[in-house]
């Protein structure tokens, strides 16, 4: 598995290749079972593939300790379990078609056979925690409450500015699990109290960079490089980044965008919107918060110890950013 970082150590990468590939066999294990049909919808999205970013980054936080061990690589088997049956429940709430390039599970088995692989998926990475301790029980348990949260808060919708609202459902549905894959990957590897905490701070701050890039390249960009078909969010109606501070814009300019933009687009009408959205300035201005959210994520790391882990870090977020380029 390419870890997809320009300029990383190739020693370095090839270990974190190796470990990944542990992951995957464990993954995959975790997976089998008495019932063909749970089997069939688990494996769906789990061999559709997907960045295995969080992962990675449990992987890349090890060695601020001692590196990746067993625990490590459990860890981050749950951390992607868990990111995986919360795809399983987001596509059943969005009506989703879609998913990693495939049809999702509620289009393919229907919405309680997804409800429930989602479920399951949660069980499998319990399974595994049980053996990781109570603080990782823990960790898991308080994570998930984020996740949950989050999710109601985006179902509920913005009770005040809509940017802020959103940048907090960003921050508990995805930056939550993200700080903790980074979290487990230092504290199973055995770092020091003060790394673990600055690694979790560092998750929780590149887990929004990592989601806002896909927001922006949702517009900015003319490949399926986030996973989804370019205009999707604008298609569905979801409001991000981009758009969000069109909507807010005061400037007489922007008025007839903000009535497009506060419905759904019909599909015909993507093209030329997404053309339009490229000559804004809010999208310069999404570019900017990404680049501006980089750079704190490389202050965090200076507290780091110097060395081939940091350095794959900070290029993680040059390499986040220049997705939107």
């Amino acid at each position: 598995m390419n870890l997809g970082i320009p300029g990383v150590d190739s020693q370095f990468a090839k270990g974190i290749e190796r470990n990944l590939d542990e992951v995957e066999k464990l993954l995959s294990q975790q997976i089998k079972g008495e019932y063909p049909l749970v089997v069939e919808t688990s494996r769906h999205l789990v061999e559709a593939g997907g960045k295995r970013f969080r992962p990675m980054l449990a992987l890349i936080a090890s060695h601020f300790g001692s590196g990746p061990n067993q625990k490590v690589i459990e860890a981050a088997v749950v951390c992607e379990l868990t990111h995986v049956a919360t795809l399983y429940h987001d596509d059943v709430m969005d009506e989703a078609p879609l998913r990693r390039g495939v049809i999702s599970a509620n289009s393919k088995w229907g919405n309680t056979v997804a409800i429930l692989t989602g479920d399951y998926l949660f069980s499998k990475a319990s399974d595994l925690l049980a053996d990781l301790g109570p603080e990782a029980v823990r960790l898991q348990a308080k994570t998930f409450e984020r996740l949950v949260i989050g999710q109601i808060e985006e179902t509920q919708g913005a009770k005040a500015d809509p940017l802020e609202h959103y940048l907090r459902v960003v921050q508990e549905k995805t930056a939550s699990l993200i700080a903790t894959s980074a979290r487990f990957g230092a504290l199973f590897g055995g770092a020091t109290p003060e790394i673990v905490e600055t690694l979790t701070d560092f998750g929780e701050k590149i887990g929004i960079a990592f989601q806002l890039a896909d927001d922006v390249i949702d517009i900015a960009s003319d490949s399926n490089q986030s996973g989804k078909t370019p205009g999707t969010d604008l298609k569905e109606g979801v409001a991000t980044l981009v758009t969000l501070q069109i909507l807010r814009s005061n400037k007489p300019e922007d008025a007839r965008l903000k009535k497009i933009l506060s419905s759904p687009v019909p599909e015909n009408e993507i093209p030329g919107l997404i053309n339009e959205l490229r000559e804004n300035l809010a999208l310069i201005e999404a570019k900017q918060y990404l680049h501006g959210l980089a750079g704190d994520c490389k202050e965090l790391l200076s507290n780091l110890p110097g060395g081939v882990a940091r350095d794959t870090l900070e290029r993680l977020c040059d390499a986040i950013v220049d997705r939107t380029t």
